[in-house]
């Protein structure tokens, strides 16, 4: 998908999402109230939100939150610490020994900033996350970002654009770009 409009809200593909969302919401508000310790109730309630079984190795700690869940694709050996926050319809890929802090947000969708645009459709792009890359706590990936390998994102930052291999990212300053 490409950063352009994608999808029309309230055509056939947007009804199927909204549906899919609010049974995801269902489950991950279930699993996010088990006991810690419940390692088959947590397994079983992870392979319905994402339509598999967790690869070999793969840590999450809860509370965990996806609005889709089916396109969200964890290698092996990912490590999820508390309160992330996964909106993947647009797809998500976390490569090998990848480890994401507490609060980090990956968000694949959004809306154009037209404002006569806004309510009519969806856009995004995929995230990829190549392996043994470490995203710091409370960072915010935004669609279409892809990150090289063994690279790191600090705490806080937001990702708006490819991060280069072997490279540490820092920043979250909000800056005007334009007015209407």
């Amino acid at each position: 998908m490409s950063n352009d409009r994608f999808m029309r809200i309230r055509g056939a593909e947007f009804q199927a999402m909204a549906e899919r969302v609010l049974r995801t919401t269902e489950l991950t508000s279930r699993l996010n109230v088990l006991p810690f310790e419940d390692e088959a109730g947590k397994a079983d309630l992870f392979e319905q939100i994402l339509g598999k079984p967790l690869p070999p190795k793969v840590t999450i700690y809860p509370p965990f939150y996806t609005d889709h869940g089916l396109r969200l694709d964890l290698a092996e050996r990912v490590f999820i610490n508390q309160n992330c926050t996964f909106l993947d319809y647009a797809g998500i890929r976390l490569g090998e020994r990848v480890m994401i802090g507490p609060r980090a947000t990956f968000i694949t969708v959004g809306h154009p900033v037209d404002p006569e645009e806004r309510r009519t459709w969806l856009t995004g792009g995929p995230i990829d996350v190549a392996e043994n890359v470490w995203i710091g706590a409370g960072a915010t990936i935004l669609p279409g970002v892809s990150i090289g390998r063994d690279a790191v994102v600090a705490a806080g930052a937001v990702v708006a654009d490819d991060v280069p291999s072997a490279s540490l990212v820092t920043g979250s300053k909000a800056a005007v770009r334009r007015q209407w």
